[in-house]
């Protein structure tokens, strides 16, 4: 297989003193520096989804919301996600949590991994993410990164307002892993689809 995976870094925040930017471009110039995956921004913002009110979930019938299926449409071109995580107390945004449930078959044996922030680096929402994800069919990576702590302090607006760049001793490691198990299940993924009967 020679196509590169195209991969989409969601951003999961849709509040206009949102962090998510910083990380977001931070992660996009880490996957675009390897040259192994073809990468871009998908922001919740552009995509004014309303609260989930289908009659079912598009893997039972089609969506009838003009947006939520041009979001269908959107995620289904990608072979694989980076998740963009605030963490609102011990979970992911409800804008995010609405957008996974606006569609199913799109995010089917597809992998993920996520980039999050927050005073524990978002670890309780990445969590549940992954639950969310398991419930999709979507495969998760064992690694992704975690902005927390004194990191995520040094780089809010009301904190140090620093450049993700100024912490990323703390953060290449785990961006390098958690990007490597992302690429290694894409191709796994992307391979087994193209067998499928």
């Amino acid at each position: 297989m020679t196509s590169k995976p195209k991969i989409a870094i969601i951003i999961g925040s849709t509040r206009p003193t949102r962090l998510a930017d910083k990380p977001a471009q931070w992660m996009l110039k880490q996957a675009q520096a390897r040259g192994d995956i073809d990468v871009e921004i998908v922001d919740l913002r552009d995509h004014e989804l309303p609260f989930f009110n289908e009659m079912a979930s598009n893997l039972w019938m089609p969506s009838q919301n003009s947006e939520a299926i041009r979001w269908q449409e959107t995620i289904g071109r990608f072979d694989g996600y980076i998740f963009v995580v605030a963490e609102y107390n011990h979970s992911i945004t409800g804008a995010l949590k609405n957008a996974l449930d606006q569609a199913y078959k799109e995010w089917n044996r597809k992998p993920f991994t996520a980039i999050g922030y927050g005073g524990v680096g978002a670890a309780r929402a990445v969590e549940h993410l992954r639950a969310i994800g398991t419930e999709l069919q979507m495969v998760s990576t064992r690694s992704a990164v975690h902005i927390g702590g004194g990191d995520f302090m040094a780089i809010m607006p009301r904190g140090g307002d620093k450049a993700v760049e100024d912490i990323e001793a703390n953060l290449l490691h785990s961006a390098k892993a958690a990007l490597d198990e992302l690429i290694w299940w894409a191709k796994a993924t992307m391979a087994a689809k193209s067998v499928e009967l």
